[in-house]
């Protein structure tokens, strides 16, 4: 998905310095690339480098992030936050649910709009969301220059994976208004992933990348072949996300407060915003540390509210939540047509994927040899919160230099969406005495054209046939052996419970020849090894070419094209 701004004649002739933007519905951030050629997220005027997508007005000063998101307490209703998912929508198609604790969405003509004084005058104006979200990219675009000392001219700015067209097309429009030129929009699980290959990993993997947000969680299966990313399929929950673990805490600390002073807090629209800020700073304390007190001064009613809650209560209370995380995950898994086993990778990302039992959570759910990538369970994790920034300031820095046309070609659907192999490609090597082995060559959802070389070894003398397949993966399950009576004689007693809860079944993928393509004869002697090509054209067809490692000359084939489905984008 691209899109590019039709103003780029206005930076004709001024040097091109773009950035990355992360725009999220509760927090944004901003990264370019360093002068060593590190991606590195920018703080703004205030240090703060996870930027709260809020602006307030206070007569007639406008403020922004953290120093707005505070104002919710004595200014909600000049307020605005929680906006960017109502950009390029109808009024009537929103939930505004999330804004009850600042300025609450109205309808203007159909769209959104806000009814906000943001000028000295006590008469409230309606400003568009469109206007807001201009606003919101003035800001960060001013916090990159001051950071940098160049003026930002451009960026790639990182979208959900559901955003349709009308959202991508007010988007490029806000942020032509704000002087920046929209070079390409990216995929925000597709930039996540972008951050980690950009040190050096680019292997074959499938990969699920869990953006945890502050009011949804978005969850991508992503297909990663040779350098291109294909999304095979993606799970949203738009009331899912760091509010909801906010809300256990509020809930715990107001019951709390009832039982000292017989007072509901959240029965006052200004204690119940002082809660929920604190609340949301006990949460990303408890991701760092066992426990976390609560202080609020004048609460409700005068009273003044401490408390402190230990990391192992807070799992206890949010439990529920925490497994609607992992359901979601499944459920995107389950929906590209996978097993939890085929996941190489699982990357956590967005501000609530730094709570540790999320993490934990995870690393039990998916196999042993599964790596996930978070602060509580991988050493080099790179920070959640700034994961689509990083990998779309990288993006950034890859096409800055090119031509508006150079860009609209290469991000056409026609190129980024492309045929995939449904299933992978392998050799099964058929040996004279009748013993056969089978090697995937071509992972399962590769795009095609695509060529890979595997080095097999020869099982016997003389004629070997190669014979091309479609393979597929299918999961065995082994009943582990029951252990016999003299294995368990002489164990001590406290164990005589161990008998009654049965080992776990071990569970393993393995691949299997499904369907014959095509085959080619070679002679050679037992033991060599012989390289074997396998290349899928753009016309769809397969040819092998298979020879002794280091000789020049071997035997080629053609065979007859498999069946494809379009999925996904490269």
């Amino acid at each position: 998905m691209s899109e590019e701004v039709d103003g780029a004649s206005s930076t004709e002739g001024v040097e091109q310095y773009a950035i990355g933007i992360s725009f999220g519905n509760s927090n944004s951030s901003i990264a370019h690339l360093s002068a060593d050629g590190k991606a590195e997220v920018i703080a703004n005027e205030e240090g703060d480098r996870l930027i709260p997508s809020f602006l307030s007005y206070v007569d007639g000063e406008e403020f922004h992030g953290t120093q707005a998101k505070a104002q919710l307490v004595r200014n909600s209703r000049n307020t605005i936050g929680y906006f960017r998912d109502y950009l390029g929508k109808d009024f009537k198609s929103i939930d505004p649910t999330p804004c009850h604790g600042s300025a609450h969405p109205q309808e203007n003509a159909s769209t959104v709009a806000f009814s906000i004084q943001d000028t000295e005058s006590e008469t409230p104006n309606t400003v568009s969301v469109s206007e807001i979200t201009t606003r919101h990219l003035r800001r960060l675009k001013q916090s990159a220059s001051d950071f940098s000392g160049k003026a930002v001219t451009s960026a790639v700015i990182a979208i959900p994976t559901d955003a349709s067209e009308a959202q991508t097309e007010a988007l490029a429009d806000a942020a032509e208004n704000a002087q920046l030129n929209v070079l390409q929009f990216i995929s925000e699980p597709i930039a996540a992933l972008m951050a980690y290959d950009s040190r050096g990993d680019h292997k074959d993997k499938l990969v699920v990348v869990a953006d945890l947000g502050g009011n949804r969680s978005d969850i991508a299966v992503v297909a990663s072949r040779g350098g291109m990313y294909s999304i095979l399929a993606a799970a949203h929950d738009y009331e899912l996300g760091g509010v909801k673990l906010d809300q256990v805490l509020v809930d715990h600390f107001a019951k709390e407060f009832i039982k000292k002073h017989k007072i509901d807090p959240r029965d006052n629209e200004r204690s119940l915003a002082k809660l929920k800020l604190e609340a949301e700073a006990v949460k990303k304390a408890l991701s760092l540390s066992a426990s976390a007190t609560l202080s609020v001064e004048s609460l409700a009613e005068g009273f003044d509210f401490r408390s402190t809650v230990n990391r192992t209560r807070y799992e206890l209370l949010a439990g529920k939540v925490f497994q609607s995380f992992t359901r979601l995950i499944e459920e995107a898994v389950k929906k590209a047509d996978l097993d939890l086993l085929d996941i190489e990778e699982v990357i956590l990302s967005g501000g609530t994927a730094h709570t540790p039992k999320i993490a934990q959570n995870l690393k039990s759910l998916f196999s042993e040899h599964t790596t996930v990538f978070a602060p509580s369970t991988s050493p080099t994790a790179i920070n959640p919160a700034f994961l689509a920034a990083t990998g779309a300031a990288i993006q950034a820095s890859l096409i800055q230099e090119f031509e508006k046309e150079d860009i609209e070609q290469s991000t056409h659907p026609m190129v980024t969406v492309t045929p995939h192999i449904p299933n992978a490609i392998g050799i099964e090597i058929e040996a004279q005495e009748g013993t056969s082995s089978f090697e995937v060559v071509i992972p399962q959802d590769s795009a095609v054209p695509v060529r890979k070389t595997k080095v097999m070894q020869s099982l016997s003398d003389g004629e070997m046939v190669l014979r091309v397949c479609e393979g597929q993966r299918k999961i065995k399950t082994t009943k582990p052996e029951p252990r016999s009576k003299a294995e368990t004689n002489g164990e001590e007693d406290s164990d005589e419970d161990s008998d009654v809860e049965d080992e776990e079944d071990v569970r393993e993928r393995i691949w299997e020849a499904i369907k014959p393509l095509g085959e080619i004869t070679a002679r050679v002697k037992k033991g060599l090894k012989v390289e074997v090509t396998v290349n899928v054209g753009a016309d769809l067809s397969i040819s092998i070419t298979a020879r002794e490692l280091g000789a020049k000359t071997g035997v080629r084939g053609n065979i007859e094209k498999p069946e494809v489905t379009e999925n996904g984008q490269a």
